[in-house]
């Protein structure tokens, strides 16, 4: 039995039991194997905000030098409160591009936003005007395979501190390969050949409505979320109940005539996904009055969101939008674990055939 459901088992069974858990902080420990390539030391460091210093291409040969993980208070800026960015540079071999890479970035006071080869890979809490704090979450961001390449790659991360400490303060930073075990089918997953990555910025609110899954719904007011991260880790702490995440995307038309998979990763506890306003999946029990009792039978949270699209959803040259209707009872919640994109289901067919005779 996993550590998540005792937690949910001793809750149930004692309401004297009175425990705080504050999102990725407690649920996620620091990764326990060695990494796989080691970030601490000197990066290139920049007070200020610029949004091209995220390129790949940028030229940072005039940036100071501080040493992460550390405050940059200790580094030089002591009393600065603001924008500031890191940069660092990665060699990768061929032999080292097909591997499940997450980066690990320990602890960043107070918000960030990070950035793999110019590509938004990850973000904890929110910047102004509406600022939320995420100085006690635990930054782990997958890694895209489709992002590695041979030779110089180039980490960005643009940190916000609204006051006191501020940048990539603690943990022991670096890539390291996926800890879901190489045998599991998440960690199979993520080698699946997406073909349209999703990974990203959603729009998100807490609360439940049934107008939220149209197509028309006005979500422009809605705070933007990282995708696939906990909400706790993205400024809604200790927040259990009702969620819903909305993604709008183009789809090319040479999809017109392929059949595709939807492909949404791990979602703490339970969902029902709509495309385009139509229903096509869900995970857990969604017959209820009021709100779910059993989100936890069988471990939705655990389960591979793999859902195949039914014809005449999506709209080829055109623009789709899915929404996904998340209940969470305890612990963390959300669309926590990628992979996040779709996939023709040839392909998804084709995949995991070869690993059954492998």
């Amino acid at each position: 039995m996993n550590l998540k459901t005792l937690l949910k088992i001793s809750v149930i069974l004692s309401s004297l039991l009175l425990m705080s858990f504050k999102g990725c902080e407690d649920s996620n420990d620091e990764p326990e194997s060695s990494a796989f390539i080691d970030l601490k030391g000197n990066w290139k460091f920049s007070i200020g905000d610029d949004p091209e210093w995220a390129g790949e291409d940028y030229d940072d040969s005039d940036w100071e030098e501080i040493s992460v993980p550390s405050l940059w208070e200790n580094e030089g800026f002591y009393g600065y409160d603001g924008f500031a960015w890191f940069r660092k540079t990665v060699e990768l071999k061929s032999s080292q591009l097909n591997e499940n890479l997450f980066l690990y970035l320990g602890y960043i006071d107070d918000v960030d936003e990070t950035y793999f080869n110019g590509q938004l890979i990850g973000l904890s809490g929110s910047f102004p005007p509406n600022i939320s704090t995420a100085y006690n979450a635990q930054r782990k961001y997958f890694i895209p395979t489709s992002l590695l390449k041979k030779g110089t790659n180039i980490i960005a991360v643009r940190v916000f501190d609204m006051h006191l400490d501020g940048g990539i303060t603690k943990g022991n930073i670096g890539i390291y390969k996926s800890d879901d075990g190489k045998g599991s089918s998440i960690a199979s997953a993520y080698n699946l050949d997406l073909d349209i990555y999703l990974q990203g910025k959603w729009k998100f609110s807490t609360g439940d409505n049934p107008e939220w899954s149209k197509t028309d719904f006005p979500d422009s007011a809605w705070n933007d979320i990282f995708v696939p991260a906990s909400w706790e880790s993205r400024g809604y702490p200790n927040y259990d109940g009702f969620g819903w995440y909305r993604k709008k995307f183009f789809l090319p038309e040479n999809f017109k005539n392929k059949k595709m998979v939807l492909m949404l990763g791990r979602i703490d506890d339970i969902d029902q996904t709509f495309i385009n306003g139509k229903l096509i999946g869900s995970i857990g029990d969604w017959n209820f009055k009021e709100i779910p009792k059993y989100f936890n039978t069988f471990n939705e949270w655990e389960t591979l969101r793999a859902y195949f699209i039914p014809e005449h959803v999506l709209r080829p040259g055109s623009e789709n939008i899915i929404c996904v209707r998340v209940y969470d009872g305890f612990v963390d919640g959300g669309i926590y674990d990628g992979p996040i994109g779709l996939i023709t289901q040839e392909k998804y067919r084709q995949f995991w055939r070869g690993k059954q005779s492998q």
